[in-house]
C-alpha cells in the first residue's frame, strides 16, 4: 500500500464512518519527508512496524491501518522551505478504524498515542469519534442536573470544600473541620486528593464520622450536603472500597481517575449498584498536558475523556490560582464537561488551585452558573476561621450573581472583608461583572 493510496479525505472518512480521528501537533527537521514520517506513523500505530512483515497484507492494510486526513504547516509554506528555518511544524490528522480497539478507552489510548508517545515532539490535541463508537459509552450518570436535584439547588454556582490539612488527621479532627465548612454554607465536601484510606484515618470511620456530621446539620437547617470520599487504591480494590464506603453512609465518591486508571472510574460510573455521584481529580495530569512538545492537551484528559468515563464533576485547574494554567484551556475544559454531547449528561466543572473570594466573579463569568468553586486554604486558613471563611465564599457568589462589587458587598459582610483584606481583589473584577451581567 502506497503512501498516496493510504491518503484520504476528510469527506470520504466521515462517509464510511466507523473511524476515530486524531489531531496532532508535529516539529520536524528541516529535511523530514513529511507524508512519508506521517504514513509511518500510521502504519506503526495499526498494521506494521518498521520493516515489512509476511502477514501485513493488502487486505489487512485496507480494513485495519489508519488513513491520513491531513497535514498542514504553520506556517503554510508552498514553494520553498527558507534557509535559515532549522525545524519545522505541522498539524496532522489520522483517521483509525475504531474496529482496531472497540468501544473502550485503554486500547483506544494505546492506539492513538501508545509507541509514538515517545516519538519526540508528538502531542496528542484532539480526538473526534464516531457515533457509533460513542453509544456504548453512558457517561455522567447523575451530571450537572442530577448533582442539582441531590442537593436542592436549581441555579446557583455550588461551592465545594477540600479540607485542609491535606492530610495526616484523624477522623475526628476531620469531622470537626467538616463540621465547621458546612456551617460555613459549603455544599459539597471532598477529601484530599492525598488522603484516602491510611491507618491514621481509616475511610469507613471518617465516613461515618462525616456524615453523622452532614446528617445532623440537615436536621439542623434542612441543607443537605454531598461528601466525595477518596476510594482511591489499585485497580482490584476501587470497587471494594466503594462499597465500603456506601455502606458505611457515603452519599458521593471520589477518584483520582489518573492514577487508579480512566477505565477505574468508568467501571464505577457504569456500575448499577453504585448510585452517588463521582468526582474525578485531576492529580497526575500535569505528567500529561504539561509538555507544549508532547503527552495528550489537557482538554483531551480533563475534558472530553473524563465525561466519556462518567465523571459527574472534574476538578481542573484555575488560570487565577496557584496552578499556571492558560485561561483559553480551562475554557476549552469547561466546553467539553458543559457542552451538548450525543446523550452524554454535563459534567459539573469544578476550577481549584488557589480558589478565594477574589475570583469568584471571573470563574462565573466564564463557566456560567453550573460550575462549582473548589475552595480549600480560602475556606479553612480564613482568617476568623473555617465557618467565616465557608460564609465568605457564598458571600462572594452571592454579590457576583447580583452584580455587586466584592467591595461592596464586604462593607455588609466582615467574613468576606476579612478575606479580600488578607488576600485581595482581581484587577478585572469590574469587568467580570459587566459580562455575567450580559
Amino acid at each position: 500500500m502506497s503512501e498516496l493510496a493510504m491518503l484520504a479525505l476528510h469527506e470520504q472518512i466521515e462517509e464510511e464512518g466507523g473511524y476515530v480521528i486524531a489531531t496532532y501537533y508535529l516539529e520536524t527537521g528541516r529535511g523530514a519527508d513529511i507524508v512519508k514520517k506521517i504514513s509511518a506513523i500510521a502504519v506503526e500505530q495499526t498494521t506494521g512496524t518498521w520493516v515489512p512483515v509476511p502477514e501485513e497484507t493488502p487486505e489487512m492494510r485496507e480494513k485495519h491501518v489508519a488513513k491520513v486526513v491531513g497535514i498542514y504547516e504553520v506556517p503554510g509554506h508552498e514553494f520553498e522551505v527558507p534557509g535559515n528555518l532549522e525545524a519545522r511544524q505541522f498539524i496532522f490528522q489520522l483517521a483509525y478504524p475504531a474496529v482496531n480497539f472497540g468501544p473502550q478507552i485503554p486500547m483506544l489510548l494505546s492506539t492513538v498515542i501508545g509507541n509514538i508517545s515517545m516519538s519526540g515532539k508528538l502531542k496528542l490535541l484532539d480526538l473526534k469519534f464516531p457515533k457509533s463508537f460513542l453509544k456504548s459509552f453512558k457517561g455522567p450518570k447523575f451530571g450537572t442536573q442530577g448533582i442539582r436535584e441531590l442537593l436542592g439547588i436549581p441555579e446557583r454556582p455550588l461551592l465545594n470544600n477540600m479540607i485542609k490539612p491535606c492530610t495526616g488527621y484523624t477522623p475526628e479532627v476531620g469531622a470537626r473541620l467538616f463540621s465547621q465548612a458546612i456551617r460555613g454554607g459549603v455544599d459539597i465536601v471532598k477529601d484530599d486528593e492525598l488522603i484516602a484510606d491510611p491507618p491514621f484515618c481509616p475511610m469507613v470511620e471518617r465516613v461515618k464520622l462525616y456524615m453523622a456530621e452532614a446528617r445532623r446539620y440537615y436536621e439542623e437547617t434542612g441543607n443537605k450536603v454531598l461528601y466525595t470520599v477518596n476510594i482511591t487504591d489499585r485497580a482490584d480494590k476501587v470497587k471494594e472500597n466503594a462499597k465500603r464506603a456506601l455502606d458505611a453512609g457515603a452519599n458521593a465518591l471520589m477518584i483520582n481517575y489518573l492514577t487508579a486508571g480512566i477505565t477505574a472510574l468508568q467501571s464505577l460510573a457504569e456500575d448499577p449498584e453504585i448510585n452517588v455521584p463521582i468526582l474525578a481529580h485531576l492529580d497526575f495530569a500535569g505528567t500529561m498536558y504539561e509538555s507544549p512538545y508532547s503527552g495528550l492537551s489537557s482538554y483531551l484528559i480533563l475534558g472530553k475523556l473524563a465525561r466519556l468515563a462518567g465523571a459527574d464533576i472534574v476538578v481542573y485547574p484555575s488560570p487565577f490560582g496557584k496552578f499556571p494554567f492558560l485561561r483559553e484551556r480551562y475554557l476549552q475544559i469547561g466546553h467539553h464537561l458543559l457542552g451538548k454531547w450525543l446523550h452524554f449528561k454535563p459534567t459539573f466543572p469544578m476550577p481549584g488551585g488557589g480558589v478565594m473570594p477574589a475570583v469568584v466573579p471571573a470563574i462565573i463569568r466564564d463557566l456560567g452558573k453550573d460550575c462549582i468553586l473548589g475552595a480549600g486554604g480560602a475556606i479553612h486558613g480564613h482568617p476568623m476561621g473555617p465557618v467565616a471563611g465557608g460564609k465568605a465564599m457564598r458571600q462572594a457568589i452571592d454579590a457576583a450573581l447580583q452584580g455587586i462589587p466584592i467591595r461592596e458587598a464586604a462593607e455588609q459582610h466582615p467574613e468576606l472583608k476579612s478575606a479580600i483584606e488578607a488576600w485581595g481583589l482581581m484587577e478585572d473584577e469590574e469587568q467580570a461583572l459587566f459580562e455575567i451581567k450580559q
